[in-house]
């Protein structure tokens, strides 16, 4: 799993370096370097020994596919890759209530989280065409409710990697959104991979932690 996560940070950092020189095709590989290095990490951990290790390799595998799309410039591929990691944010839904979730963690995860998403959705609305808010909107819920249920399988006593890495990937979300409907820069990208990759590689390692 360790060598792994080595692989992952070294391919990060060839994506990181390739996008700033300009250069997408070797950056794009390297990408998908470390996405496959995520899921390496997840069956050395043992993903196929419980339901949650399943489903938490079903999420990194339909992540990988996100990540191939959003290569992809091309508005289509930007909505297919939205589908992928909405289904992605899914199957991680799936396996924390599949381990258990305790209701009152989660309650109050709600309460924590609903007014940073109430300032999101004010700060993407204006950047947002029409037929693009349905789809924003329906992926907003899905990811906070993610995030709310992987409080509560920490507090229901999964391990602190589960929500650690669910805030990761969180957080990164927003780096997308605003590299595609705000302002486009790499500085989004500089500091969004980094945190999506380290949300993924905690998942992964949260199976180990929870068989």
């Amino acid at each position: 799993m360790y060598v792994a996560a080595i692989v992952l940070a070294i391919a990060l950092a060839g994506t990181l370096y390739f996008d700033h020189a300009g250069k997408p095709v070797i950056s794009g590989v390297c990408k998908m370097i470390a996405s496959t290095a995520f899921m390496a990490a997840a069956w050395i951990g043992g993903a196929m020994d419980s339901f949650y290790g399943k489903a938490i390799f079903v999420g990194l595998f339909l992540s990988w596919w996100g990540d191939l799309l959003l290569i992809f410039k091309d508005k289509r591929p930007f909505l297919a890759g939205l589908v992928a990691f909405l289904a992605a944010h899914l199957a991680y839904i799936a396996a924390f209530f599949g381990r258990g979730v305790h209701p009152f963690g989660a309650a109050m995860a709600v309460v924590v989280l609903m007014p940073f998403v109430w300032i999101i959705v004010r700060w993407l609305k204006p950047h947002l065409s029409t037929e693009m808010k349905g789809p924003v909107y329906a992926y907003m819920v899905v990811i906070s409710s993610m995030l709310v249920l992987s409080v509560g399988a920490w507090r229901a006593g999964g391990a602190l990697l589960i929500p650690c890495g669910a805030l990761a990937f969180y957080l990164s979300d927003l780096s997308v959104a605003k590299e595609r409907f705000v302002s486009p820069g790499y500085l989004n990208r500089l500091w969004g991979l980094p945190m999506y990759f380290l949300g993924q590689i905690l998942l992964a390692f949260s199976i180990a932690s929870s068989t």
